[in-house]
Order: structure tokens, then sequence, then C-alpha cells
């Protein structure tokens, strides 16, 4: 029997949900808006989307978009459309194109949103997934217990290549395990990649001399294919540990070329996250989204974090971690580490750590260790001693006393 793709949707349509049902599973397989001579019951049976389940949920006045079909009411269901692999093989840019396609834009469609995506095992056959993952990105940084206490060079812009390095040999002294650039700073002509990347790497090695540690430092090389794949071997050759990259800046079809090319862990951005998932009634879940990109090859994806400075809801931020955690296949885990950033501190590590159960995680904080009062040593401490209170169990506060700099933080926080 034939392996199939599954996706499952949360539709809203002003039509009979059958009638939308089958008019979305035609659309993106072999079906038209009229019937065809050459659509026979055969082709259908071999290369048609199937509609598998339909679970009716409720019925509204308004429709959640504007352009549809004008009805009476509309309904919400879950929807779950299943392809043969044969229709487009294991190829994740043509896989998009069949589950996020042009269904998002039917008449009939007032409301989609993907939930869900099984894919076949054939696709861990075709793509390598992360070349690190939590294993390598451990090893390289040299933390092999806890989550990597990271940060973000601040501002984002602004400084020059020797001014960021000067505020890295700050966070290196300081005892930080993990440093990403921002992704508003790639190659600008204030801050030119090449020159803040041998300015950085000179106060790497000199740190890494002197403590025997070699902190991780994600330089961020988002750009076209062959900018991305020069920078990366310039980082290589420097000694660096890590690059970075935007994912919906440089898209798919750049990941996968990025990742063919790496030699290092590339540390996927999801910036631009907010226009695929902030409606509801549109776009993508976390979860599917994510699949696509672990396979493609990111070994760290941005999830928010817990009590952040954005829009996204705590339950939200705890699904997404979990589904960069969870295996993709039993034979082919492809396990990838969620970063935690967006106004992070200390207080969101017993919450993290009560969620997930395990901290195979970066938690990057800005603020909470630049802000502390007894400067960037303090604040790095005061991030990890908040870590250890709760993986101990121990309430944050009592940890606090015995510990100066957490007590301190817990002031400022």
């Amino acid at each position: 029997m034939s392996e199939r793709i599954y996706a499952r949707y949360w539709l809203e349509t002003g039509d009979d949900p059958r009638r939308a049902a089958e008019a979305i599973a035609g659309e993106q397989s072999s079906g038209t808006f009229v019937a065809l001579a050459g659509e026979t019951p055969e082709l259908k049976a071999r290369a048609g989307a199937r509609v598998e389940s339909l679970e009716l949920l409720e019925r509204v006045a308004q429709p959640s978009l504007p352009g549809g079909m004008s009805a009476p009411f509309y309904t919400r269901c879950h929807l779950t459309l299943s392809w043969p692999i044969e229709n487009l093989g294991p190829s994740l840019p043509n896989l998009m194109a069949t589950v996020a396609g042009n269904l998002f834009e039917l008449r009939q469609v007032s409301g989609l949103r993907l939930l869900e995506l099984k894919l076949p095992p054939a696709f861990a056959a075709a793509y390598p997934g992360p070349a690190f993952g939590i294993e390598g990105t451990r090893a390289l940084a040299g933390v092999h217990e806890g989550p990597l206490i990271g940060t973000i060079i601040k501002p984002s812009v602004g400084l020059d290549a020797q001014e960021t390095a000067a505020q890295v040999r700050q966070l290196i002294d300081g005892g930080i395990d993990f440093i990403k650039d921002d992704e508003l700073q790639a190659d600008g002509p204030h801050c030119p990649f090449e020159e803040r990347v041998r300015a950085v790497m000179r106060v790497v090695d000199d740190a890494a001399q002197r403590h025997g540690r070699k902190v991780m430092v994600a330089f961020n090389l988002t750009g076209e294919l062959d900018q991305m794949k020069r920078r990366h071997d310039l980082v290589l050759s420097l000694g660096g540990t890590c690059v970075m990259a935007s994912l919906n800046s440089i898209g798919l079809v750049g990941l996968l070329e990025l990742r063919r090319h790496a030699a290092l862990p590339i540390h996927a951005h999801r910036n631009g996250w907010g226009y695929l998932s902030r409606s509801p009634a549109l776009g993508w879940d976390y979860a599917p989204w994510q699949q696509i990109w672990r396979l493609a090859g990111a070994d760290h994806l941005h999830v928010n974090g817990l009590r952040n400075k954005f829009s996204e809801p705590d339950d939200s931020v705890i699904a997404a971690a979990r589904s960069v955690l969870r295996p993709l296949w039993d034979e082919a885990p492809m396990a990838a580490m969620p970063v935690f950033s967006s106004g992070q501190t200390g207080l969101q590590a017993a919450g993290t750590w009560a969620a997930l159960g395990r901290a195979d995680l970066i938690h990057a904080a800005g603020g909470g260790i630049f802000g502390h009062p007894g400067g960037i040593a303090a604040g790095v401490a005061a991030m990890r001693e908040a870590w250890r209170a709760a993986m101990q169990g121990v309430p944050i506060a009592e940890h606090a006393r015995s510990h100066p700099a957490l007590q301190a933080a817990l002031e400022v926080w």
C-alpha cells in the first residue's frame, strides 16, 4: 500500500463542510474547479487527496477572514486530509506547496490553520535533519547538564566590530555559555560580517586559552546562498562553533543548501513567525512548521519564552518547545534544541523546567543579564542559580538567601 502524507487543519467555511473539504482536497491534488475528462476515477483513486476525517465543532455568525463566500452562518471543524507520497515524492519544497499552498485562498475557506503533519519515513531517508542537535551542541559548548545560559548582542545594531568584540569579552569573562548576533545584525557597512567575526573570534580564542572552554557564538550569516556559504566557511576557518540564519528570510531551499554545506550547528531564528501564526484563523501551528525546518537541518529553533514581551501565551510557548524536543520518528528522532528568549530572566526557569521536565535548551536573556546591578558576571550567575534552584525543586526566593547574585537579581527582575 502507498505511503501517505497526513495533515490536520482547523477549517471555517460558509459552504457545506463536506463540500468544502472535497474542494480543498481537489485543489491540492488532481482536481480543479470544474470536472475534467482527464481526471478519471482511476487517476483520482491513485493521485487524489482523501478526506480522512471531518469533525464539526461549532457555528458562528461572522467569517473570520474577508473575501470568502457570503453565508447565513459559518461552520468550524477539524479536517484531516491525506495524499499519496507518489504525488510529490519526499520533497520538502513540494510538500509545502501541497499542505500549505492554494488551499488558504479558496473562496469556500473563511478560516484555515495547519495543526498537525504526519510524514512517512521516506522523508527521513531523503533529509538528514540536524547535524548536531542537542548532543552535538552540548559537546561543542562544553555544557553537559542544565541549560545553556545565553544572551544576544545588544544594542541589536549600532555597535561596530570592535565594540561587539568588547561586549563578547565581558560576557565570556562573566561565564556565559552561548552568545548570538541579533537577527538585525548580519553584514551592514557599520559592522561588516568578516570584520565582526575576526574580532569576536580573537576574543573567543583568547578566552578559551584562559578558561579552558570555548563559548559558542552564533554569527548571523543570513544572506544569499553563495554569501552564506562563504560566511560559514570563514567562521569555520577561524574556529567558530555556530552559525545563525533567519528562516523566513532565506527560505526552505536556503536552509537546505546551507545544511548540505555546513560543518557547524545552524541556529535557526524564526523572526517573522507572527505573520504565519498570530491570527488563530489563519496559518500554522508551530508543531508542523518546526517539523519541516528540523528536517531541513535546523539544530536550534526559537520558541519564544514564558511571560515574553510578545503576544504569544505561555501554553503556546511550551507546546512549541515540546514539539521541537519530540522525536520525528522512532528510528530517526532528529532532535533539535529549543531556544527560549524574549524578555527572559531567571524567574522563568522554574516554570520552564516544570513544563518540560528537562533542560535541553538554550535560555537567552538580554536585560535579565545586562541589567543586573552587580554587572554581567553577576547576571549570568543569577540565571544559572535560578536554574539550579528550579532543577532541585527549591523555591527561588529560598535559594537566593545563600546566593547573593540571585538575591540581588530578584530585586530587579
